[in-house]
């Protein structure tokens, strides 16, 4: 790993390097605009193993064959004319949400102050605490839901502080990816590298972790990679060697599947997001039946609902260093004996308390 990293200083300034500079990992991570104030690292100290080469860090989504934005003409945002007004009713955004006068901790209090008795009543509340310590956590209420965050975006007239623009601004922690002698590089944990493997519950996993402390309901990343038609998906998933091993990162994009919505795009398959040979950092984060993240659906503009954000949340505090980790099936899997035939079944091994036995 010196050799490589030392190659990289000595010659990607010069002249007939181009193609390596660009399929240098060090130089993606260092493209992405949060590089300076939350650095992405990749720490090996098990041996001299690199990346593979053929993977590529990106910092957004990308289209693959087939998949488009919605046109322009079908865009539109809010015309808040401050940012406080995007938590009610008159905000574009929150169109889809339910009339929510809930309040949890100490949301809203302050904020209420500003406004005549019973504006308030008319309040749709976003995901996130707006104002003090707990600015941009999402609500304590939201931590178990499975309805989607809808987010203000670029082509709304509130500013890009808005405080219902969290997931928008990206992460605001440091990550680094680790490398262990038994899992590799971010191994799924129920895809052992040698037969018959078993982890200890308190033994370190491969993945991810972070150098300082992430607060419950913090925002932590997006799930990124090339996003494909269904019918892509499965070709994949009949080319790849291993078909589930295809499966641990490909993850739907199906909140808003409905076949008898109007728009055309949500009524078939839904699409997916391949993140094995391009994707960020949470690409190696590791399955737990006891996770602390959730993925949750985020949408900006809502005509582009087919191309929800894959949204990571801390659903604990996390110990600066500890793992983080994410249920891949979102506990979709109950806990009784699985049905069918257990030879065809993907085992977990994460090692939790809550181990389900199974994923899929």
């Amino acid at each position: 790993m010196e050799q490589a990293t030392e190659r990289h200083f000595y010659f990607h300034s010069k002249d007939g390097y181009l193609d390596e500079k660009l399929n240098c990992h060090w130089c993606q991570l260092r493209s992405f605009p949060t590089h300076r104030s939350f650095p992405i690292t990749v720490v090996n100290e098990e041996d001299d193993e690199v990346l593979p080469p053929q993977f590529r860090f990106i910092n957004e989504k990308v289209l693959g064959h087939g998949v488009r934005f919605a046109e322009q003409s079908f865009r539109s945002g809010c015309s808040c004319n401050t940012d406080l007004d995007c938590q009610y009713t008159g905000c574009l955004c929150l169109a889809d949400l339910d009339e929510d006068g809930s309040m949890d901790e100490d949301e809203y209090q302050e904020v209420d102050e500003t406004y005549a008795p019973g504006q308030r009543d008319s309040r749709k509340a976003y995901a996130y605490h707006s104002h003090g310590a707990k600015a941009g956590i999402l609500r304590s209420k939201l931590h178990d839901s499975k309805v989607p965050l809808y987010e203000c975006h670029q082509g709304c007239s509130c500013s890009p502080d808005c405080p219902n623009r969290v997931v928008e601004r990206g992460r605001t922690v440091p990550l680094q990816i680790f490398r262990t002698k038994d899992r590799g590089w971010g191994k799924p944990p129920h895809l052992p590298l040698i037969p018959h493997y078993h982890r200890a519950p308190n033994t370190p996993l491969s993945g991810v972790r972070s150098s300082v402390t992430i607060r419950k309901g913090q925002f932590v990343d997006c799930y990124v990679g090339e996003v494909i038609t269904s019918a892509e998906a499965d070709r994949r998933r009949a080319a790849s060697a291993i078909s589930q091993r295809k499966d641990v990162y490909l993850f739907a994009l199906d909140k808003f599947t409905d076949p008898s919505s109007l728009d055309p795009r949500l009524q078939g398959p839904s699409l997916e997001v391949d993140g094995e040979f391009m994707s960020g950092p949470t690409r190696f984060i590791n399955h737990s039946c006891d996770p602390n993240m959730r993925i949750f659906a985020r949408v900006g503009d809502h005509a582009d609902k087919h191309l929800h954000d894959l949204a990571l949340f801390a659903i604990k505090d996390i110990p600066k260093g500890d793992e983080l980790t994410f249920d891949y099936v979102d506990g979709t899997a109950d806990e009784e004996e699985p049905e069918g035939n257990i030879e065809d079944m993907t085992p977990c091994l994460c090692g939790s308390a809550k181990c389900r036995r199974y994923l899929w």
